[in-house]
Order: structure tokens, then sequence, then C-alpha cells
């Protein structure tokens, strides 16, 4: 994967090709799906091709933009610190979703013994990927806060499941005693009827945060970069394309984020050990 997306990067610029990824925080299927409408949009938009380049784990897509194997990457908070500490500063976050300026985390479990973090000692627990923001980290930064829980001395076991989805394919069969995932695609899950709310539940809901945001890297020319912010704040829940998008995306809107709103993410991942 590396290797092609190096060679790839080299003829990134002479075939005026925009190439974008994401982290994995669910199903690949799932990714593409979301993916499709917007890159054609934002090929629309920016004058050039765009395409979407898949990586196999939150490393690699830190590793890909870092690099300037691709052009732009969608980043939870806890990545974006990564890459920006990886590139020594050289990534620009440019936009984010309404949602993602107050994003939050839930705890699930299918245990009708847990009722509360508190609960949670002694027993087995999934997160997501471990460079997830609001699958691990913040999580993690809450059971400290909150309730004084280290997962790595408190739980009986700690997993990582490695997608939000797959967390709540964990908890719901049983695999694990609770879960901590994205808020959003748990109101997915519900809305879409795809978890049996009489079996699973949610215990906790964290406080807000920042989270996921659209970053590219420095070299990406100024003028680019003020179109792909002009492109994503002007869909229009009201137009069929960008209903569509904006839906696939979760979000109400697109608004301007910038590095500085990541400082409180940055700070729980030194506090807990997470950034190297």
């Amino acid at each position: 994967m590396t290797c092609a997306m190096i060679g790839l990067a080299g003829l990134a610029h002479a075939e005026q090709v925009f190439r974008v990824t994401a982290i994995p925080d669910e199903s690949p299927t799932e990714l593409a799906r979301k993916a499709a409408p917007l890159m054609k949009y934002l090929s629309d938009k920016l004058g050039m091709k765009v395409e979407y380049t898949p990586v196999t784990d939150y490393a690699a897509s830190v590793e890909a933009l870092a690099n300037k194997q691709v052009d732009m990457a969608w980043f939870g908070g806890f990545t974006f610190v990564q890459a920006n500490v990886r590139s020594n500063g050289q990534v620009i976050p440019l936009i984010q979703r309404a949602e993602d300026e107050k994003f939050k985390s839930v705890f699930i479990t299918s245990n009708p013994n847990i009722k509360s973090l508190d609960d949670l000692k002694g027993k087995s627990v999934s997160f997501g990927s471990a460079s997830s923001t609001s699958g691990h980290l913040m999580p993690r930064s809450f059971l400290s806060t909150v309730a004084k829980i280290d997962p790595d001395k408190d739980f009986k076991r700690v997993s990582f499941s490695g997608a939000h989805d797959a967390t709540i394919a964990a908890v719901s069969a049983g695999k694990v005693d609770a879960g901590a995932l994205n808020i959003s695609v748990w109101e997915k899950f519900v809305a879409d009827k795809k978890v049996d709310t009489d079996k699973v539940r949610v215990i906790y809901t964290t406080p807000a945060y920042y989270d996921y945001n659209w970053t590219v890297h420095s070299g990406v020319p100024a003028e680019t970069r003020k179109k792909i912010v002009d492109a994503f704040l002007a869909l229009d829940p009201s137009t069929p394309q960008g209903k569509e998008i904006l839906e696939l995306q979760r979000a109400s809107k697109f608004i301007p984020t910038k590095t500085e709103n990541y400082a409180g993410i940055e700070s729980a991942a030194r506090a807990a050990g997470l950034l190297k």
C-alpha cells in the first residue's frame, strides 16, 4: 500500500490529481460509499481529478499526509495532532463539520449489571483504534478525569476493535462487556436499526471536545486551499447534491477550523502517554 501510494504521489501534480485519504474508522465499504459523491463534487469545484485512496490503518493516514503521498486527509482530532507533530507543523486543518466543534463519545454495554462507568471496573472493554480520538483517546481521558479509572489497571481486559462499527458488533455479540465509540456512528446505527437498543444501551456520554477535520499538507497552494474551504462551505442541504453529501458525511454544515482548536486533544494525548 505505502509503496504504491509513493509511486502514485509522484504523478499527482503532473496529472493534476488531488489525492485524498481518510482514517479507516468504519468499514472500507462504508468509507468508499461516503467518499464517492464528495470526490466528484470536489473534482468539479477544484477543476482537477480528485481521487480517494484508502489506507489500512490510522497510522498509514498520518504517514501519507505527513510525507505528501496524499494531498488531503480526513482525520480525527488525535490523528491530526499526530500528523502535525510528525510533519513538524507542516499540515493545515481547513474545515470540519459543525458537529465536530462539540463532539462526544459514548460508552455502550449489553451487560445488564453495568449501569455506570464505575461498574466497568473488572470488566472487559473495547476501544476502537488505538489512534482514534473518539474511540480511544477521549474516552480514556474521561475515564481518568471523571471516574478515576485507569483502563490498564482497572479493567479485566482492554481490546481494540479497530473501528467504531466493529466496537458495536463486539458489544452486541457479548465478546466484551462494554465499548467506547464515536457518538455519530452510534446514532447512525440506532437510526438505521442496525443495533438492538433493547439489548445494547448507552451508559455514559462524554463532555464535548473538538474532533474530526479535513487537513492538507503545507505544499497545497493557498488558492487550492481556499477553493476547498469554499466548496465545503457551499454545500447546501436544500440541493440534491448538497443533501446527499451532507447526509453521508453526517454533517449539518461545514465550518472553518484551525490548529489551536486541537490543543486540548494534544494535552490529553500527552497526559495519557499516547503521543510520541
